[in-house]
């Protein structure tokens, strides 16, 4: 399977994501939006929105290796703040920073920015769900 991540001329190139992903050769997959929950139920980062975007990126990680892919295969994301202001831009690029240091790449692929007034329950403060395509010979 493979992914193209690319910026065409006459859209504005942003550097925090590309415009558009390209698949071609696979299954998808769709995760479900992941909150700051670690494996345990557990929240983590409680009121830190980079903490908590760090366990998003890791969560959707790990959901993907449970469907034998990876952060690679994201061609979309969506993600819910809370009181979305510009001014937690920069709390959501560490927390990007910190994950795709973990993870070992720089996550850039297409995605949306949603202000919310509330997620499920009060200590959560950011949400981010997924989509994948997975190479054919991976999915399980």
């Amino acid at each position: 399977m493979t992914v193209t991540l690319m910026n065409p001329s006459g859209l504005p190139r942003i550097d925090a994501y590309r415009q558009v992903s390209v698949a071609t050769g696979g299954k998808l997959v769709f995760v479900a939006g992941q909150v700051a929950w670690d494996e345990n139920g557990v929240n983590v980062g409680e009121g830190d929105l980079a903490a908590q975007v760090e366990q998003c990126y890791l969560n959707i990680a790990t959901a993907l290796a449970g469907a034998n892919g990876s952060f690679d295969d994201v061609v979309k994301l969506t993600v819910y703040v809370v009181d979305w202001t510009p001014g937690k831009m920069p709390l959501l690029m560490e927390g990007i920073g910190r994950a795709a240091a973990k993870l070992g790449g720089t996550p850039v692929p297409p995605a949306t920015l949603l202000g919310v007034a509330a997620l499920d329950v009060p200590e959560h403060l950011v949400e981010i769900e997924a989509t994948a395509v997975v190479g054919e010979d991976r999915a399980g």
